[in-house]
């Protein structure tokens, strides 16, 4: 056998094996679950999109086309499957848009077909990645993603840019109309449809903030109306889950999937961001709205629901958690899909009812050393007066 077809075989046998890896949940702090494998890779990548197999040209069977994370993936289920968006980046930093799919939500995720063709608008995006998928009571799939320029007002400045809230819509998940790019006033990276008309008109989650990277005057999470996803633009905004300082979202925070509509009330999933000495921290978190007004909070947990743990932490970018997207299913079991560091996908798994028994009964965030502490008095004193009640009625009984 020469090199081409030992390094073939070799390639093909380890792909295989890496897609048939069975996953298995770690026991945790009765919110949620961890699986203890990531569950999409740059190993998960077909060796077919990243090899020439003709022998003629790549005698080696070198990589020609490289992987370098896969990444902040939009989730829904579709058919029966379990249905990631990725974000892959390749080597050469530019990201694109694939689809893998499961048959359980936790292992066994293949891509499917080919790279997702995404249409340009009049002015090409550099980059598009973290697609939000929707699909909204109109019938369509929305995807809303960021889009990448370079800041025309910088030219000098290689590493200026600006961001915008790509649009686009499906019947199929693998053919997309390019829609125009959501107009406002302020940059946009992390923008979220809801499922619902509301008041017959397109509700948005967004993040405004006055360059690519900071946030300047943005306040946080917002909620706007448009009237047309085909001409989509932000005329006003309100902070519905506002930044505060020494939190987990001093920094920034914006909404992850799209909320989950539950008896009662919006469940939302968002990613917090602080400064630490090593840089930026991300962690993941919860809120709930009231059904009938989805801007207005009606619980928030204090602290993050997940942040990195084990090798998690190490990466791209390192002390990352980051999700845009979770499936809840009919039985009320919900898949949790989030990105570690920049690098990789994994799941964690719950259910409507834990998510919901968290966001109203935990304590909301004092903003202070002693109010925490009282927090946690208060429930020592719960807990002493439970521990006492049930002994004296155990002291009855006997």
């Amino acid at each position: 056998m020469n090199t081409f077809e030992q390094r073939k075989k070799l390639v093909e046998e380890r792909y295989a094996a890496h897609i048939a890896a069975k996953n298995t949940p770690i026991e945790g702090n009765g919110i949620y679950e961890r699986w203890a494998n990531p569950i999409i890779t740059a190993e998960s990548v077909p060796p077919i999109w990243k090899y020439d197999y003709n022998p003629a040209t790549n005698p080696y069977f070198m990589e020609r086309i490289g992987v370098n994370a896969t990444l902040n993936s939009g989730a829904i289920k579709w058919k029966g499957k379990y249905v990631l968006m990725v974000r892959v980046e390749g080597m050469d930093r530019k990201s694109y848009f694939a689809l893998a799919e499961s048959d359980n939500g936790v292992d066994g995720f293949r891509f499917t077909g080919r790279p997702i063709t995404m249409p340009d608008t009049d002015e090409p995006g550099t980059n598009v990645y973290d697609m939000r998928l929707t699909l909204h009571e109109d019938g369509w799939v929305y995807g809303l993603f960021c889009v990448e320029r370079h800041d025309p007002a910088h030219p000098e400045d290689l590493s200026a840019a600006v961001a915008a809230c790509g649009i686009a819509r499906t019947r199929n998940l693998r053919d997309w109309e390019r829609l125009p790019d959501l107009k406002s006033r302020s940059q946009q990276r992390n923008v979220v449809l809801h499922p619902e008309f509301f008041d017959g008109r397109y509700a948005l989650y967004t993040r405004p903030q006055d360059g690519f990277i900071d946030t300047g005057s943005g306040g946080g999470i917002g909620w706007a109306l448009v009237d047309d996803m085909t001409h989509a633009e932000i005329t006003s905004e309100r902070i519905i889950d506002a930044r505060a300082y020494h939190t987990i979202k001093e920094v920034k925070n914006g909404e992850g999937p799209h909320p989950i509509r539950t008896p009662r009330g919006w469940l939302h999933l968002a990613h917090g961001v602080r400064g630490c000495a090593s840089g930026l921290r991300y962690v993941l978190y919860m809120y709930m709205t009231s059904l009938e007004e989805p801007w207005r909070a009606i619980a928030t947990p204090g602290g993050y629901l997940m942040a990195p743990v084990g090798e998690e932490y190490v990466g791209d970018v390192m002390n990352v958690l980051f999700s845009n997207g979770w499936i809840a299913d009919d039985d009320g079991r919900v898949f949790i899909y989030y990105a570690s560091s920049d690098t990789r996908m994994h799941v964690a798994t719950s259910t409507v009812d834990r998510l919901v028994d968290y966001c109203l009964h935990t304590p909301s965030d004092g903003l202070f050393t002693g109010e925490s502490v009282k927090a946690i008095n208060r429930l020592i004193d719960r807990n002493e007066g439970y521990a006492a009640r049930t002994e004296e009625m155990n002291q009855n009984q006997s």
